[in-house]
């Protein structure tokens, strides 16, 4: 969405520049100043700015002003960016580093505030441009995960925000939050390009608690309910994945409870930590079929498309309790490995599309990352497809 920069935010970007701690005040402050600094919508979401500086505020190592700072155009962010140099990546920063602050406290609803600010769109500078994507590797997979809505008026715009918010729901549904909040990250309805205003169909109420696009109505789901619940159940299962809420000692165990349907053991993936080399081994040493003996370091990652980037490594090393790998982000579930190696190729696809240097469009990287996934579909737990023959055990 297009911004203007008011009288305000210039005597405040002018301060902060002479004097940095001018701009440091609590979100209670800096309401009741009531400095409008852009609009039209970054107070939109106002509970998830309020819960995420409050994560953030538990130590704010790089001395961000606040929150709001990362959902406007760089022009203003400056101002409150602390030590941030990359303004691009500002919005990544606070969330990691609330999400960081929350699971050290074992906060769930401090991490769930930190994913969904993650999720939430920037300001731009016109009616259908979208924000320019962070390429930067955040410090928890779960936040690397994500980026933010963009306009729902420029090129692509509702298959991408929709693949966000299904994404955004897989992390929530990974740490124990409800996956359903996700749909609260969505934008407003698309504006007419070309609109001087620059408004869209937004709000910008600071006074408002809760935040003005749900007050108001606003809001524009980019899923249905059913769409999320199949989105976490094609990562990986229920609630309780991957990240776990701050207990990490706890997540294999519910990360189990959630994979029984692979009870019923694959051929050879006991026979071979006993030392049994009968017949039931014979399918040990198959070319390519990604079994539970392919050795450690293998990767499964089906797909081969490498429109505007490469397919990205899923690694897999059977002997681990966290067996998927994908950029240095582990994942015991097969489902969420994939979702992370296509998401982590389309951002590398877009971003390119973006810049100018390839021949693709930011639909055509959307296209690819559902390609992949499809591609990835027979992929089961600890990188055996699907397909493979089980054997029971009798006793």
């Amino acid at each position: 969405m297009k911004f203007t920069t008011s009288t305000a935010v210039l005597v405040m970007v002018g301060v902060a520049s002479a004097r940095p701690d001018a701009v440091r005040f609590t979100r209670k402050a800096r309401v009741a100043a009531k400095f409008r600094r852009e609009v039209p919508q970054e107070h939109s979401h106002e509970q998830f700015l309020t819960g995420v500086g409050a994560a953030l505020n538990l130590n704010n190592v790089e001395n961000i002003q606040d929150p709001v700072f990362a959902l406007l155009g760089n022009a203003a962010a400056a101002a409150g960016a602390g030590d941030v140099e990359d303004l691009d990546c500002l919005q990544q920063h606070v969330a990691d580093q609330a999400f960081t602050n929350a699971k050290a406290a074992g906060d769930v609803e401090g991490m769930t505030n930190a994913l969904i600010f993650r999720a939430l769109e920037r300001n731009t500078g016109a009616v259908g441009q979208a924000s320019v994507l962070c390429t930067e590797t955040a410090t928890n997979p779960e936040i690397d995960a994500l980026q933010q809505h963009q306009d729902p008026a420029s090129d692509g715009a509702a298959d991408l925000n929709k693949q966000i918010t299904l994404e955004l729901a897989v992390q929530l549904a990974s740490i124990g939050a409800d996956p359903q909040l996700a749909l609260q990250s969505g934008t407003f309805a698309p504006g007419e390009i070309g609109d001087a205003t620059g408004a869209g169909n937004t709000c910008d109420e600071a006074d408002d608690p809760v935040g003005c696009i749900f007050t108001q109505n606003l809001l524009v789901e980019d899923a249905s309910a059913q769409e999320i619940d199949d989105a976490v159940a094609a990562a990986g299962g229920a609630t309780g994945g991957d990240a776990g809420a701050g207990a990490d000692a706890g997540n294999n165990a519910g990360d189990d409870a959630g994979d029984e349907e692979c009870v019923e053991e694959p051929v050879d993936a006991g026979d071979d930590a006993a030392g049994n080399d009968g017949a039931a081994d014979d399918n040990s040493n198959n070319d390519g079929n990604g079994n539970g003996n392919a050795a450690a370091g293998a990767n499964v990652n089906a797909f081969s498309g490498n429109v505007g980037a490469e397919p990205i490594p899923i690694v897999n090393d059977p002997t681990s309790d966290r067996p998927f790998s994908v950029n240095g982000a582990t994942f015991v579930n097969a489902g969420a490995a994939i979702q992370r190696a296509c998401d982590v190729q389309k951002n590398a696809c877009a971003n390119a599309a973006n810049s100018g240097n390839s021949g693709a469009s930011v639909s055509d990287c959307d296209a690819q990352q559902q390609a992949c996934i499809q591609a990835n579909a027979g992929v089961a737990r600890r990188g055996l497809p699907k397909a493979q023959p089980l054997l029971r055990r009798h006793v």
